[in-house]
């Protein structure tokens, strides 16, 4: 990972946060706990349990450095700085889908913290690029594989 800026909302930075505590005082241990006695076993190199435990130890590692690198690298998205008048980062739209007339809320937030199945989408993601900057009331074109989709943003809130 690059030292790209990392967008946050107060929300996304709290769970960042919590992740890299829970890493580095709960998993550290744990995983530390099942090399010992995985060593206890005998002989390293054939323990199945040993070896699950060091890849297990790596993956903690990767991610602590991956977090601690997000947060020095992090611009944080106060509520205040949450605009109502067009869709910023931070905000929730309602957006109307005009071919099959369903209404959908995403949060749009920093690719650190989308998560679709939660409507918190990115604010690179295709809909978060077409609808960012744009008003209420504005129909949109959202690219996506299987064609165009077409959007018109119904509300803004923080």
């Amino acid at each position: 990972m690059s030292d790209k800026e990392v967008i946050l909302t107060q929300d996304g930075l709290r769970r960042l946060e919590e992740e890299l505590e829970n890493l580095k005082s709960v998993k550290r241990r744990e995983v530390a706990e099942r090399i010992k006695i995985a060593i206890g076993y005998g002989d390293i190199s054939e323990n199945a349990e040993y070896e699950d435990a060091k890849n297990e130890q790596a993956f903690i590692e990767g991610r602590i450095i991956t977090l601690e690198k997000m947060l020095r690298n992090a611009r944080i998205i106060n509520n205040d700085d949450i605009d109502t008048d067009s869709v910023s980062i931070g905000a929730t739209v309602t957006v109307e889908d005009l071919e099959f007339g369903d209404t959908m809320e995403y949060a749009i937030v920093g690719s650190a913290e989308a998560d679709p199945l939660l409507n918190r989408i990115s604010n690179e993601s295709p809909v978060g690029r077409a609808i960012l900057g744009k008003k209420t009331g504005t129909i949109v074109d959202v690219a996506v594989p299987a064609g165009v989709i077409q959007y018109k943003i119904l509300g803004i809130k923080k």
